[in-house]
């Protein structure tokens, strides 16, 4: 990539991350929320190195990946090319495999995904491996259906028990997205419901992570903590992918 394309996408990232954070801070006033009770995890699925060098220089400091054959490789060249001591906090957002928990354990610092008791060995080893604890939230399924991924509400409280048992991980909370076509306010709000019933049993675990390019508002309404961002910052997936 030449210096004047470099130059170009730089811009354009600044200027739809000042659009979000513009969006969020909108939210935030509306719903009577401070600004820095929200935390913006720009998801770069599909996007290079470059691009998340690119978000760090510009003050992005999490970034949320979905596959652990990508995820991999581009999160040890981004921290291999950073300054040393920089800080960027990797957030695997996508769904689990069991049989790759133990992997992304080894360079994510925070998993949103987990929904069912199977993916804990691997995520525990792997985060003894690492030598530093692995934050959990569990994922919960807001229409039934978890073929798509999620624990249903009821099961949440069983599972927060289990991560609360294991000495790698550290229980942050709950993360969801809203199914499709259904009012976003009414699944945000059901999200917020299963987060209190679970935050009674463990305090510490207060993280929402919720809201998407399409639906930030409702879920900063509802509660969220963390905002899963995406094409609303890096635009759409590239044509080569």
């Amino acid at each position: 990539m030449s210096a004047g394309t470099v130059q170009d996408r730089r811009l354009e990232l600044a200027r739809r991350l000042a659009a979000v954070r513009e969006r969020i801070n909108a939210a935030c006033a509306d719903a009577g929320r401070d600004p820095g009770e929200v935390t913006l995890v720009v998801v770069t699925k599909f996007f290079p190195a470059s691009d998340v060098l690119l978000l760090h220089d510009l003050g992005v400091r999490a970034i949320g990946e979905n596959k652990d054959q990508e995820a991999g490789p581009k999160v040890g060249q981004v921290r291999e090319a950073l300054p040393p001591g920089s800080d960027l906090e990797v957030h695997f957002v996508g769904r689990l495999q069991s049989n790759k928990a133990r992997h992304v354990a080894g360079y994510a610092d925070v998993v949103h995904s987990l929904d069912r008791r199977k993916l804990l060995d691997g995520l525990d080893a792997g985060a003894l491996d690492r030598g530093r604890p692995l934050g959990v939230l569990i994922q919960v399924s807001l229409d039934g259906d978890t073929s798509r991924g999620g624990a249903l509400p009821e099961q949440v409280p069983d599972l927060g028990a289990a991560v609360a048992q294991r000495a790698g991980l550290v229980l942050k909370g709950v993360m969801a997205v809203a199914p499709l076509g259904a009012d976003p306010d009414v699944a945000f709000a059901s999200l917020r419901r299963v987060a209190t019933d679970l935050q009674a049993l463990h305090p510490t675990a207060d993280w929402v992570s919720a809201g998407m390019s399409g639906d930030l508002e409702a879920a900063v309404r509802h509660g969220a903590t963390h905002l899963r961002v995406g094409t609303a910052i890096l635009g759409s997936r590239p044509s080569l992918l």
